[in-house]
């Protein structure tokens, strides 16, 4: 779990929280705000994990932010906590890359308008993550595996995704 910074194009700035699962490389929840609060940012982990979904870990950073009421919230849900080394930015590099791949693939492609866009961009963004781009520490494949389609199957056809930001690619009989 971290957080980046997103500017608008009317000067603002909003905060996004990202959560990932390590078993696939899957961005399981993501929210954004303008004025992050401690009491805005525990209930993220019961949305990101509603059920009986919820990981046996959770490695964050130190951030003022998620102080108290995120640590109690991470405990009745029986996960436990991990934190990275004070002034240690880089050890959760899985998180901090993906928020990197967000920022390239998706936000530095549009001005952003308000928190409800970014909300928007990033829930196409992370589908077509999921489901289209191809992942080298996956062997090529998504998060969600799919069949590979052979020449065979037909011609390759263009699909939008992300607003047109980005295309996926498939096979279909002619």
């Amino acid at each position: 779990m971290d957080c980046f910074v997103v500017p608008t194009g009317t000067c603002r700035v909003l905060l996004v929280r990202v959560m990932l699962a390590h078993d696939r490389r899957r961005s399981v929840h993501c929210n954004v705000t303008e004025h992050p609060t401690a009491p805005w940012t525990a209930p993220q982990v019961v949305e990101a994990f509603p059920w009986d979904e919820a990981p046996r870990s959770l490695l964050r950073d130190r951030a003022r932010i998620s102080r108290a009421t995120l640590r109690q919230r991470v405990k009745h849900l029986g996960i436990t906590e991990g934190r990275t080394a004070p002034q240690s930015p880089g050890q959760h590099p899985s998180v901090d890359r993906r928020m990197g791949s967000i920022r390239r693939a998706c936000l530095a492609q549009v001005i952003v308008r308000h928190a409800q866009h970014v909300q928007r961009l990033l829930t196409g963004c992370f589908a077509y993550d999921h489901a289209w781009r191809p992942h080298r520490s996956l062997a090529m494949d998504g998060p969600k595996p799919r069949p590979i389609q052979p020449s065979s199957h037909g011609q390759g056809i263009a699909g939008p995704e992300v607003g047109g930001l980005h295309h996926h690619y498939e096979r279909v009989a002619a």
